[in-house]
């Protein structure tokens, strides 16, 4: 037994400690080391059960006097001892450590017999809005209406009819559970389970509410206005605290959850924050250079493309894409590409005008089109 820890040392509590303190001490370990807390490490199951062990001992008045007479030998089968121990004969009435496992875990380890809580958050609501482009990009403010899970404005949530109350249940004395105690080894569990009368709910309703059905609860229909931020993007949510469904108890009330689609542009596409169009502009622009207007999301705006522009050029007018959401000043660029649009149907005359002006500038003014025939003949 020398290699055992001092019990007081474990739970980290002097010798002098009271049992609330040495209650305190073992609940901080307990949840600290507790496997479910710490799946895989050995290390924290080791101090997990030691702390068990300690407390075991400690928290019984006649084991702590052992202990404190005679140390770990009081416990140690070889000695005589009563057999205390990781691998030992068992902490006797488990009823205290189920009652701290039930705080730390819900309950259904040990015999709690405080009320069973009842308390659940309530549901959160999904409700979808279709946007415009631009109102993703600016943001806008619409409507929404919903069907939300309230309290009976009848029965103040109780499920009881006005006038009437709920009863205490008589099968499980308003706990909501039943305990049901085993024997196993010289050990006695004590566990406990759903008061099957009641439902867990712990309260009888005789005479239930007309209104709710004894539900306690009521679905109503919501309107309310909801903003939408500027630079929202598609698939993109909106979460409004507290305003989905009530919650039971003192469970709070779930979220209202806004799922924004936004609907294609028919001269924009986005990415990110930017955003991208394609403006066609004439061959006599494209060779001779021009100012062009482009369209942006306030309006067009002029800009003075240099000569022999080739289409699919690129440029960039800064600030003019999405607003960065929750940003005052903050926007994604404007990137738009010039297409060189050929015409078409051109009469006889304006056909010569073609030949006679591609004529004149020869191959010298095509450089893509004599380097690409070059690498060919450069090859054979």
């Amino acid at each position: 037994m020398a290699d055992k820890r001092d019990y007081y040392e474990v739970l980290g509590v002097d010798k002098n400690a009271d049992d609330a303190s040495i209650k305190k001490a073992y609940r901080t370990l307990a949840k600290k080391y507790h496997p479910d807390m710490n799946p895989g490490d050995d290390e924290a199951e080791y101090k997990f059960k030691e702390a068990n062990e300690a407390y075991g001992v400690l928290s019984d008045p006649q084991k702590k006097a052992q202990y404190d007479q005679f140390g770990h030998s009081a416990f140690d089968p070889s000695a005589g001892g009563s057999g205390s121990g990781f691998g030992g004969g068992g902490f006797g009435d488990f009823t205290d450590l189920g009652d701290i496992f039930g705080s730390f875990f819900g309950g259904g380890f040990g015999g709690s017999s405080r009320t069973r809580n009842t308390s659940v958050r309530g549901e959160d609501i999904l409700v979808r809005l279709t946007i415009s482009f631009e109102e993703a990009v600016f943001g806008t403010k619409n409507d929404i209406t919903y069907n939300r899970v309230e309290k009976c404005s009848d029965c103040g949530g109780s499920g009881a009819q006005k006038g009437t109350h709920a009863e205490t249940c008589s099968a499980c004395g308003g706990t909501g559970q039943r305990r049901v105690i085993q024997r196993l080894g010289g050990m006695q569990f004590q566990t406990t389970a759903t008061c099957d009368v009641c439902g867990g709910i712990g309260k009888i309703i005789k005479t239930p509410c007309s209104k709710c059905r004894g539900s306690g609860y009521v679905r109503n229909s919501k309107k309310i206005a909801v903003n939408i931020p500027a630079g929202i993007n598609n698939g993109e949510r909106v979460a409004l605290r507290g305003l989905g469904s009530e919650g039971k108890g003192v469970g709070g009330a779930g979220d209202l959850i806004i799922a924004v689609t936004v609907r294609p542009h028919n001269v924009f596409r986005r990415e990110g924050f930017d955003i991208y169009c394609e403006v066609p502009i004439s061959i006599t622009e494209a060779t001779l250079g021009a100012e062009i207007f482009v369209p942006t999301l306030e309006g067009s705006v002029k800009y003075v493309i240099p000569e022999g522009t080739q289409t699919g050029t690129s440029f960039t007018l800064r600030q003019k894409g999405i607003p960065y959401i929750n940003s005052t000043n903050r926007r994604g660029d404007l990137i738009f590409t010039v297409t060189v649009e050929i015409p078409r149907s051109l009469n006889e005359k304006q056909k010569q005008h073609m030949r006679d002006f591609a004529l004149s500038c020869g191959e010298n003014n095509y450089i893509k089109r004599s380097s690409f025939f070059k690498k060919i003949f450069d090859k054979k």
